[in-house]
This record gives C-alpha cells, structure tokens and sequence, in this order.
C-alpha cells in the first residue's frame, strides 16, 4: 500500500506565494503519474497540474503562476505557488498512479488534502 500525505497549505495574501509538498510512503516501485488536483466549496475536483515522466502539464488558470516538481530521491513533488489569488482558495490534494512492484502492479489514490486560503 502507498500512503500520500500533503502538507504546505495556510492562510496567505493575495499575491503571495505558497509551496505544497506530497510525501508518498509504502510500497514505491516506480512514480508513473503524479498530480496536483483543488476542490473549492461548491465546485468539482480540478486538475492544477501533472508530471509524468518530468513532462508537466497546468490548468490554464494557473499556467505561469505554479509550477509541479518531483523528487524522486526523497519521494516526494511540490506545488510552488505564486502570485495567489483569492480564487486559488480550496482544499488541495495530492493524486498518484504509482508501481508498487516490477511486475506492472498499480495503485491509485489520493491524499487527505491540505487547506489553501488566499485572503487579505
């Protein structure tokens, strides 16, 4: 089993910056898609971004603004966030498709989530 935990979220001013961190612990084989997703009060899930592979990809909300990375070594991305808006406040969580073994074996899951408040 693999076990996502983020942390990193607060309450920042509009035009502040914030940077997210997932730790994914268990059974780590290999990282094939990993990815930053936001719920809002009253919205539906939204991809912010990915990475597979170290190929990214953004919501264009956010393009320019945040920017995923990883570190395989320490089994871990990141979600540095720049230039916040009261609009990027949600509950963000971590998602991951990940190899549990060398014979392919898969798991997927989330994150408990991490509370993002833009606000003055």
């Amino acid at each position: 089993q693999v076990l996502l935990v983020e942390s990193g979220g607060g309450l920042v001013q509009p035009g502040g910056s914030l940077r997210l961190s997932c730790v994914a612990s268990g059974s780590i084989f290999k990282f094939r898609e990993m990815g930053w997703y936001r719920q809002a009060p009253e919205k539906q899930r939204e991809l912010v971004a990915g990475i597979t592979g170290g190929i990214t990809n953004y919501a264009d909300s956010v393009k320019g603004r945040f920017t995923i990375s990883g570190d395989h070594a320490k089994n871990t991305i990141y979600l540095e966030m720049n230039s916040l808006r009261p609009e990027d406040t949600a509950v963000y969580y971590c998602n991951g498709e990940i190899e549990i073994d060398s014979y392919g074996s898969t798991w997927y899951g989330w994150g408990q989530g991490t509370q993002v408040t833009v606000s003055s």
